[in-house]
């Protein structure tokens, strides 16, 4: 099997390309920035809310030599919903990245797998969200409105053309290849980094509750789906990926004190605009025709993350780098 893979570059790019090719598939990467973490797949440098995929040929999308993909996994956006409230147009350009994926894949005839995410679902009231509760006025940012434009567009095109696809609504995910802090800041590497420093942590929201999924268990999710949409026993479908339990930030921030021998300290204050406050996926259909089933916990999940940065800084360093090529 032959995956092209956008958004490459990123955590859950790396980490479903490695597993990809650990299950013995052929691995395509597109993104616009190099990969930070490893040198073993092919990607193009390419900024796909700037191609024009009306005129490019079949086979260019990133890279003209390469083969035909079975499966094209659609992981690039714009991210951060703070950042994009501040900057709406970026959640503009999200629309715009996808429809031009969406455009390669509908000249190929290949299926889609597209990331969306939970922030679909806005504030979350009922206990669990099902994937049919999502509604477009229940949009809180620009983010998440790009989120459901983007399978709205998903939709079109599998009635129009008979696209092929799934869509994977995500939920902070964490884990491996996350702690590039310079280019995003996501909360759980960023609470492992500061209070790792003996540094304060800002927690926007003390009741907010949000479902954090490790990234094995999100890449369990993804490749459950690659597999079935490729030889066709599932298309066509909407699945809530997760751990299915609901934590508070302030809860995140023990667990990473907990792993790092460290106490916490935490300033509260209100949410942001456009956060959402309160989530916990509904797992069901995702465990029915996928047979997914979550298995790493928020504690051992943040232990997991919080090992593997040491020993990511450990080998980054020039004493950890003399000391391997030794």
């Amino acid at each position: 099997m032959r995956v092209l893979i956008t958004g490459s570059s990123g955590q859950i790019g790396t980490n479903l390309a490695l597993r990809c090719i650990d299950a013995g598939r052929r691995v395509f990467g597109i993104d616009c920035r190099a990969n930070p973490w490893t040198d073993a797949f092919e990607y193009a440098l390419c900024d796909l809310g700037e191609i024009d995929a009306e005129k490019a040929s079949p086979q260019y999308f990133g890279h003209r030599a390469w083969p035909r993909p079975d499966v094209v996994v659609h992981l690039a956006a714009h991210a951060k919903v703070h950042d994009l409230v501040q900057e709406p147009r970026r959640a503009h350009a999200n629309t715009a990245i996808t429809q031009n994926v969406l455009e390669h894949c509908r000249r190929l005839q290949v299926p889609i797998v597209y990331a969306s995410s939970r922030e679909v679902y806005g504030n979350v009231v009922r206990a669990t969200a099902k994937e049919g509760d999502a509604a477009i006025s229940d949009a809180a940012s620009a983010y998440a409105a790009s989120k459901i434009a983007s399978e709205a567009m998903i939709h079109a095109y599998a009635r129009c053309y008979g696209l092929a696809y799934l869509v994977f609504r995500l939920s902070n995910v964490y884990g491996r290849y996350d702690n590039d802090l310079q280019r995003m800041q996501r909360v759980v590497p960023l609470f492992i980094d500061r209070i790792g420093d003996d540094a304060p942590v800002t927690v926007f929201g003390a009741d907010k509750l949000l479902d954090f999924t490790y990234i094995d268990d999100c890449v369990d999710g993804l490749m459950g789906g690659i597999e079935r949409l490729v030889d066709g026993r599932v298309r066509n479908r909407t699945f809530n990926i997760a751990y299915g339990e609901g934590h508070s930030l302030l809860e995140l921030a023990d667990c990473v004190g907990e792993a790092l021998g460290r106490t916490p300290r935490v300033t509260i204050l209100p949410s942001r605009t456009g956060e959402v406050t309160r989530y916990v996926a509904d797992l069901e259909q995702a465990r029915e025709l996928l047979d997914f089933s979550p298995k790493v916990a928020l504690r051992e999940g943040i232990r997991r993350a919080a090992a593997w940065g040491d020993e990511w800084a450990r080998r980054r360093s020039p004493v950890g780098r003399a000391a391997g090529a030794s």
